[in-house]
């Protein structure tokens, strides 16, 4: 096993992750544990999954279809692991997360919507479901426009075999801090809103290793860490 991944420096990055959390929660007057940590394990190996889901871990978040599958058969003896996808989905692909993947974070069309709860099998529990959002309308960046967000929202509520828990986004890091404010204000709200709309929505998957604590001032319930955790790729 590489140095970098043993036992007590993983778990170490860990505590480290989990207090920034705490610290986060509570000086805007949140309960820390409503805040779920996602471990983004992209282009990590297995060893290091199983590092980290040694000092606790259990949710673990992959980019690459056939990389986060390959680790999920690798790891199989560990069950109560929950796997995310949350890279970019292409139609081809959906089969594949339907059939491996718990939760999926990164839906921006209605045709993706339709092919997962096709293609997710009978036997498994609903894909837990998220609407990627372009908050900040790059043009390069994947996610649906505010505008778009309801029509798509509504199919993967009326799906059978999804579920709708909320939204992800990315905002630009590459802004103004009152810039960056005003995207993460905009995401809160629109929150409240879906919430107010579907009953099954609990879920903003917003921030990361460099801004977690922006995040969740602004109303995040899961961060996706990376680098903090795994160190720098």
């Amino acid at each position: 096993m590489q140095k970098s991944f043993d036992l007590a420096t993983t778990a170490n990055r860990y505590r480290e992750v989990l207090q920034r959390i705490e610290h986060a929660a509570t000086a805007v007057q949140r309960i820390p544990n409503t805040i779920a940590l996602l471990a983004v394990s992209k282009t990590k190996p297995a060893e290091a999954i199983a590092a980290l889901y040694a000092a606790g871990q259990r949710d673990f978040g992959e980019n690459y279809v056939q990389e986060g599958i390959d680790k999920i058969h690798e790891l199989e003896e560990l069950t109560d692991i929950t796997w995310h996808f949350i890279g970019a989905l292409q139609s081809n692909k959906t089969k594949d997360v339907a059939t491996h993947f718990d939760w999926v974070h990164s839906i921006d069309r209605v045709k993706i919507v339709n092919r997962l709860n096709e293609q997710r099998p009978k036997h498994l529990p609903p894909l837990q479901c998220l609407v990627q959002v372009n908050i900040d309308y790059e043009p390069t960046k994947a996610g649906v426009q505010l505008s778009e967000l309801g029509e798509i929202a509504e199919q993967i509520d009326k799906a059978s075999h999804l579920t709708l828990r909320g939204i992800m986004a990315i905002p630009n890091p590459d802004v103004s801090e009152q810039e960056k404010h005003n995207s993460f204000q905009r995401l809160e709200n629109v929150m409240q809103e879906l919430k107010a709309k579907y009953p099954s929505v609990d879920t903003l998957s917003l921030g990361m290793s460099n801004d977690l604590e922006a995040a969740i001032a602004h109303g995040s319930t899961m961060v996706r860490i990376g680098t903090a955790l795994f160190g720098k790729r």
